[in-house]
């Protein structure tokens, strides 16, 4: 049984403690106790924070994501994401959670998914900032600890965005993290991060800017814009699990570490080990990996051809033989720090000829 530690009311040094702060984004289906491994061998984020925990009448905490938790041998701090809007039931699974080693508890406010938001959870609460109030309220009175916040900066407009933030500060949030999009904009529209600038003029806990954090130049430029405690990235760190480390060399004014295509063969044989379990069969292990392949392409190859050939796969030989064929022919050719302009990912094609409604980067919560 797993022993929880003494709860905390200050926030974990960053690895680098005079640095901004760096966390890995709460994604589905992803941010599992195998992703934060690999990502950690690369050089860990100084937060993690889980999958969310869907919170109704009937939940129990995911055993899959309390792995995660308790599982944890990165050596950095695991924050657990609630999603739900029923104050009984998610005060309950705090009670739970605080049996594990989690570093805090944080709110989901921002998935922007139609099946997620439809529901009144996650980024639909942002039409109603009264239940904010009272979740809010709830989750601080329930949380001994930390208690952090993620957030979009509002549903189909900006109205409520002032309003939230001031909740924020009167429920005395530990942690915001903001991603610079309304929910109805999905992953589509440019970030405004001057909606986050305002965010950290306005309340009192640190601010972790999200969205569209591509690389450390591209972090390193958020920061300086946004004037932002640190950044939270999610879909670039499946691209890049390197970023973090990045991250902390730019900061510190260093060269950024060059990465090559045989440093991402070397990232898909590990992570495909990783993710590896006695139940799943090959091709259903075989497409869940192309989910992140699908990022990972995007660095390989201006014509996308990597992508073309990867999705075709079946089997672990067939895939393998792709990515010896594109990321081995010239090792030592750079991975790019940034995504080629026009290289499309689309985690949820994983077959050609594929219709196109639900295959955009819009169904990755990151």
């Amino acid at each position: 049984m797993t022993v929880a530690p003494a709860v905390s009311t200050t926030l974990p040094s960053a690895i680098l403690p005079a640095q901004p702060l760096t966390a890995l984004a709460p994604m589905q289906d992803v941010t599992d106790l195998a992703f934060m491994g690999v990502v950690a061998h690369y050089g860990a984020p100084d937060y993690f924070f889980t999958e969310f925990l869907r919170v109704h009448s009937m939940s129990r905490p995911e055993k899959h994501i309390l792995r995660s938790i308790d599982e944890n041998v990165t050596g950095r701090p695991v924050f657990a994401q609630l999603i739900g809007e029923d104050v009984t039931h998610l005060a309950r699974t705090v009670d739970e959670l605080l049996r594990h080693p989690i570093a805090g508890i944080d709110l989901n406010l921002g998935c922007p998914a139609p099946k997620v938001y439809k529901k009144n959870v996650g980024g639909g609460l942002l039409r109603d900032p009264e239940k904010i109030g009272e979740i809010l309220a709830a989750l601080r009175a329930a949380v001994p600890g930390l208690f952090t916040v993620k957030m979009r900066i509002g549903f189909e407009d900006t109205r409520h965005f002032d309003r939230v933030l001031d909740l924020v500060n009167e429920h005395r949030v530990d942690l915001l993290s903001v991603h610079g999009r309304t929910v109805k904009e999905m992953y589509r529209s440019e970030v405004h991060y001057n909606f986050i600038a305002h965010a950290v003029s306005r309340v009192r806990c640190p601010v972790l800017a999200n969205g569209n954090v591509t690389s450390a130049a591209a972090a390193h430029r958020v920061i300086g814009e946004t004037r932002a405690a640190g950044v939270m990235i999610g879909r670039h760190a499946i691209r890049n699990p390197w970023i973090f480390r990045q991250c902390r060399e730019i900061f510190a004014g260093r060269p950024v570490m060059r990465l090559t295509l045989a440093d991402a063969r070397d990232y898909v044989e590990r992570l495909y080990r990783a993710t590896q379990r006695p139940d799943l069969e090959e091709r259903y292990h075989v497409n869940k990996m192309k989910k992140y392949l699908n990022f990972v392409g995007q660095s390989v190859d201006a014509d996308g051809a990597f992508l073309h050939a990867m999705r075709r796969t079946e089997t672990e030989t067939e895939l393998f033989a792709v990515c010896d064929r594109h990321l081995l022919a010239e090792p030592t050719r750079e991975f790019a720090p940034e995504p080629y302009p026009g290289v499309i990912a689309r985690p949820n094609c994983e077959t050609p000829n594929t219709v196109a409604d639900g295959c955009s980067l819009e169904t990755i919560t990151a």
